[in-house]
């Protein structure tokens, strides 16, 4: 018996394999795909579970004492900042709050004066600042998750490059601009964040407040 036009059952097998095959790659595709995309979503998930998320702490929150190396003590109410000048050494700590689930570890920081309103620097105070211009955190700083710390540094030396600029502002209370990297407990999800410490009149007198004004990512995409 002739099937058609020569066409014989060995072709015919071997069709009908190459068909089956055919398919069963499509669904081992589509297989390896979904699991791709489900071993991704639980590395989200899981990178969400530990990432910090870093602001001013609320004016509501307690206060902290808080100490330098050199001995130096102060008080940091919830939601302000300290600047202080003393003997010559510029002592500065903001009080900080983790609104992330992963708890926050602070690594590096920079500081510079605040731009003035019109003043050209503010587009380039906007920029994200060069990692070379950051100075590490002489110990980690942690913070909670969902509850409050701090950040601290000083500037004891006159020939630092920074020293003049940042008393300038202090001593006429005009405020700084402060970066801080920080990321989670496991070294990564490294985040830059900008802080503004500004001077507020109130009924008990002039206090600094702060707060974030911008987030970068560097170990991800960032959105900007």
């Amino acid at each position: 018996m002739v099937i058609s036009a020569g066409i014989g059952w060995t072709t015919i097998s071997a069709l009908a394999t190459a068909g089956g095959t055919l398919v069963l790659a499509i669904a081992t595709f589509a297989s390896v795909r979904s699991a791709n995309r489900a071993a991704r979503t639980a590395e989200q998930a899981f990178r969400v579970g530990l990432r910090p998320v870093l602001f001013g702490s609320r004016l509501q929150d307690p206060p902290q004492k808080i100490r330098w190396g050199d001995d130096y003590w102060g008080t940091l109410p919830g939601g302000l900042a300290l600047l202080d000048v003393v003997d010559k050494n510029l002592y500065m700590a903001m009080s900080i709050r983790n609104v992330g689930s992963g708890i926050g570890v602070l690594h590096s920081w920079r500081a510079e004066p605040l731009a003035r309103p019109g003043s050209p620097q503010l587009g380039a105070a906007l920029q994200r600042p060069p990692l070379e211009s950051f100075r590490p955190q002489l110990r980690d700083l942690y913070v909670p998750p969902g509850d409050i710390g701090f950040w601290q540094a000083a500037i004891r030396d006159p020939e630092d490059p920074d020293y003049a600029l940042l008393l300038d502002s202090m001593e006429n209370q005009r405020g700084i601009f402060v970066d801080l990297i920080y990321g989670d407990h496991e070294g990564g999800q490294r985040t830059i964040g900008r802080f503004v410490i500004n001077r507020r009149d109130g009924e008990e007198g002039p206090t600094w407040m702060c707060y974030v004004i911008r987030h970068w990512n560097l170990d991800r995409p960032d959105p900007r």
